[in-house]
C-alpha cells in the first residue's frame, strides 16, 4: 500500500510540471525514452533485419505506435488544460494559438464539467500507460500481417525497369481496396475489446467512426503508397509506412479516445438538439 500511494504522489508530482508551461513533463519523458529505442533500432536496422526481419518488423511497429499514441496523449493533454483554465470552456484567441488549434481537434467532442479530474481541475489527465501499452501491442502483434500483405503485393505485382509505374498503382489499388478498410475495421475491434468492450461497443464504435475514418484514409494513404511502392525497398516499406503512420496512428488514438469519451458523458441540456 505504501509503495502504491508513494507511485501515485510521484506521478502526480510529475504530471504538474510542464516545459515552457504547456507541454506535460511526463509525456515529454516518455516521448524521448522512446524516440531513444527508435534511433537504437534505426542505427542497426540493417544488421537486425537480416538476421530477424519479422521480428524487427514487429519491434518497429510497435515503438513506432507508442510514439503516436504519445503524440496524442500529448495533444490531448495540451487542449484539455487549456479548456479547464476557462470554466465556459472558451479559448481566448489572443492568449494562446497553439491551443486554440489543438483545441478545434476536439471541437466535435467538447469535455464538460463532469469530465475534468475531480481533485484537480488545473492538471491535465495523466498519462495513461494502459492505452500506450494497448497501441504498442496492437502494432507489435499487426506487423506480421503487414509484412507479408507487402510480400504478397511484391510477388504479385513485380517493380521492373521497364514496367514500375503501373504495377506501383496496382499495389497501391488492391492496399487500399482491400487492406485498408480490413485494418481499420481490426484497429476498432481490437481497440474495443481491449478496453473492455463487448459486441455493442464494437458495433457503436463501427457505426460511428468507421466511414469517416476510412474517408480520412482515402485522403492521406494513396499519396503514401505511391511513394511506398515505387521507390522503398521492400524492408524499408513498413518502417516508412509507420513512420508515416505517427501522424495517422496519432489521429486514430484521438479519434478512439473521443469517441470513448463521447460513449460515457451524459449529455447536459445543452447537448440536446431537435430535429
Amino acid at each position: 500500500m505504501s509503495w502504491e500511494l508513494n507511485r501515485r504522489r510521484w506521478l502526480r508530482t510529475i504530471n504538474s510540471r510542464f516545459i515552457y508551461g504547456r507541454i506535460p513533463l511526463l509525456h515529454a519523458i516518455v516521448f524521448f525514452i522512446e524516440m531513444a529505442l527508435f534511433a537504437r533500432l534505426t542505427s542497426r536496422f540493417n544488421a537486425y533485419y537480416d538476421e530477424r526481419p519479422i521480428l524487427t518488423m514487429m519491434v518497429t511497429n510497435s515503438i513506432l505506435g507508442g510514439i503516436a499514441d504519445t503524440v496524442a496523449q500529448t495533444i490531448t493533454s495540451i487542449r484539455e488544460r487549456a479548456v479547464r483554465k476557462h470554466p465556459k470552456g472558451r479559448l481566448d484567441p489572443r492568449e494562446d494559438a497553439l491551443a486554440i488549434e489543438i483545441h478545434e481537434l476536439d471541437r466535435k467532442n467538447p469535455f464538460s464539467n463532469r469530465d475534468l479530474i475531480p481533485d484537480s481541475k488545473s492538471l491535465p489527465p495523466p498519462f495513461d500507460f494502459e492505452r500506450l501499452t494497448r497501441f504498442m501491442a496492437y502494432g507489435f502483434c499487426m506487423a506480421p500481417i503487414q509484412f507479408r500483405w507487402f510480400k504478397f503485393l511484391e510477388r504479385s505485382f513485380p517493380i521492373t525497369k521497364s514496367a514500375a509505374f503501373l504495377p506501383a498503382i496496382k499495389r497501391v489499388a488492391f492496399d487500399q481496396l482491400i487492406f485498408a478498410p480490413f485494418g481499420i475495421a481490426a484497429f476498432f475491434t481490437v481497440m474495443t475489446i481491449a478496453e473492455g468492450g463487448g459486441k455493442r461497443e464494437v458495433f457503436h464504435k463501427m457505426r460511428d467512426m468507421y466511414v469517416p475514418t476510412l474517408k480520412a484514409n482515402y485522403v492521406l494513404w494513396p499519396a503514401v503508397q505511391v511513394i511506398n511502392f515505387r521507390l522503398m525497398p521492400v524492408q524499408f516499406q513498413l518502417p516508412f509506412v509507420s513512420t508515416v503512420g505517427i501522424a495517422w496512428t496519432a489521429y486514430l488514438s484521438l479519434t478512439n479516445a473521443a469517441e470513448n469519451v463521447q460513449e460515457h458523458r451524459i449529455p447536459d441540456r445543452a447537448d440536446i438538439r431537435l430535429p
